[in-house]
């Protein structure tokens, strides 16, 4: 077992200090507990922010490995599928199959949703479940 003040990874005991540390009321009088809240707050969005980030750039990357082939990329995820045109083209990629009737130069809020919500009926009628995935979903 690993002690709390060895060299090595978090251990046992250390764990269960943190954790009665957590369990302890809190006095919402001291500043320097809420300092450190904050402090710890902050480390944890910022370990989110960096761990959303190489998801978003794997992301991006393996889709433009497939979309070259169709000469298109995307640059931004959350810009360049927000109408829904690349995603179908990602997903005819994919699956190798022309998606149904959809609005290749949508301009209004609701062409763009229609396009993303075409592409997800067709995922699901593939047979790939969608959850808590909608043309609505920010």
């Amino acid at each position: 077992m690993i002690s709390a003040q060895s060299g090595g990874a978090r251990g046992a005991p250390q764990y269960y200090q943190e954790l009665q540390q957590q369990q302890q009321p809190r006095d919402y009088d001291d500043p320097d507990a809420d300092e450190e809240a904050e402090m710890e707050a902050e480390r944890d969005l910022a370990e989110d922010a960096q761990w959303k980030r190489i998801q978003q750039n794997t992301f991006t990357r393996w889709a433009n490995e497939h979309l070259k082939i169709i000469n298109q990329t995307i640059a931004n995820l959350e810009s360049d599928l927000s109408d829904g045109l690349r995603l179908i083209a990602l997903i005819e990629v994919l699956s190798q199959k022309r998606m149904s009737k959809h609005n290749k130069r949508p301009t209004f809020r609701s062409q763009k949703l229609e396009n993303v919500s075409v592409a997800l009926k067709f995922l699901e009628i593939e047979g790939i479940k969608i959850v808590n995935i909608g043309k609505s979903d920010r």
